[in-house]
């Protein structure tokens, strides 16, 4: 067993070594904060996770050394419980976010609320860098709330740290993502498989693209001071009906696709239901706008990083949905 000053005299070593960069992750156990803490922990960084329930982050422990992962309890809607979060943090990533409102969790308080008041706590801590995930398709115009409380989100930030760094990805990808498998367990249900929104564009980026962005971006940061805004997107751009196609053929699945007529797709949603998978009134009208990064803004380009097409990545995961498993033949 390791004991609390054998743990101190390593983090000492490891300090005297380089490792003195500390991060704090606020929602660090998520599907991108698991991929971000791969990335920070390979540059020699401490990283600190904020998370509701600390023994999620247990499973972040074997991704750095022993003593370079540590968490502690914090919830984004409550400001007060932030504070131990980033005290004598070098920098502060906030990745908290929700796709719909449920279980008491509601967008102004999570992305709009709580984005302003992480950004304040790491100020408050005197924090030099402040990283926002946020989306594309955050805007104050936007028709879904979603949207809305992302951008409300970002001047939350700005007003409170005004260096700080926005990173807008699109649909992001990856093994434990929850946008290829749902959509694959949907068409291997399905006998037809309805398409929401069939025309509708997105530019799906690499979790590992996500995350080395947002370091890149930590470190330039750290090192200058200064901020600005980046929309994050793949190589490819495809539409809804083209992305549901491609998963079809990489599960090995033949089903009959059909575009859900508008007026359909607006009904359901008023129900809040889409045969096989939910769809909120909200998600219905976030779909109705393209989620491409705008050429205008910097991108993975401008950070140096070679985006990776979702079909160099996805079959390795897609192919548990095959019939027979990952050792059948794709159709």
């Amino acid at each position: 067993m390791v004991r609390d000053r054998d743990c101190q005299r390593l983090l000492a070593a490891a300090k005297a070594g380089g490792m003195d960069t500390l991060v704090a992750l606020i929602g660090g156990t998520g599907f991108v904060g698991t991929a971000l803490t791969e990335v920070l922990a390979r540059k020699g960084w401490r990283i600190r996770v904020c998370v509701r329930n600390p023994a999620r982050a247990m499973r972040l422990q074997p991704l750095g050394d022993l003593g370079q992962i540590s968490a502690v309890q914090g919830d984004i809607r409550i400001p007060a419980t932030l504070a131990r979060a980033v005290e004598g943090a070098d920098a502060v990533v906030n990745l908290v976010g929700i796709l719909a409102e449920k279980g008491g969790q509601r967008f102004a308080d999570i992305q709009a609320k709580g984005a302003g008041a992480a950004a304040a706590a790491a100020a408050a801590a005197g924090a030099r860098a402040f990283v926002q995930v946020s989306a594309i398709g955050a805007d104050a115009a936007s028709p879904s709330a979603y949207g809305r409380s992302k951008a409300e989100g970002e001047a939350a930030v700005l007003a409170a740290f005004p260096s700080a760094c926005i990173l807008r990805p699109s649909l992001i990808f990856g093994a434990e993502d929850g946008f290829t498998n749902r959509f694959a367990k949907l068409i291997a249900m399905a006998p037809v498989v309805p398409v929401v929104a069939p025309a509708t564009r997105f530019q799906p980026v690499a979790v590992g693209d996500v995350a080395t962005a947002v370091g890149i971006v930590l470190e330039r940061s750290l090192a200058e001071q200064t901020g600005g805004t980046w929309e994050l997107g793949g190589p490819d751009i495809l539409t809804m009906r083209q992305i549901m196609e491609y998963i079809a053929r990489e599960t090995g699945q033949s089903k009959p696709f059909v575009d859900m007529p508008d007026a359909v797709a607006r009904l359901l949603a008023s129900l809040q239901f889409l045969p096989g998978a939910p769809l909120t009134q909200d998600q219905y009208l976030m779909l109705q706008r393209d989620n491409v990064a705008d050429p205008a803004l910097p991108g993975l380009a401008d950070l140096g990083i070679t985006p990776t097409a979702m079909a160099a990545l996805a079959p390795e995961w897609l192919a548990r949905y095959r019939r027979g498993g990952r050792f059948a033949s794709a159709a």
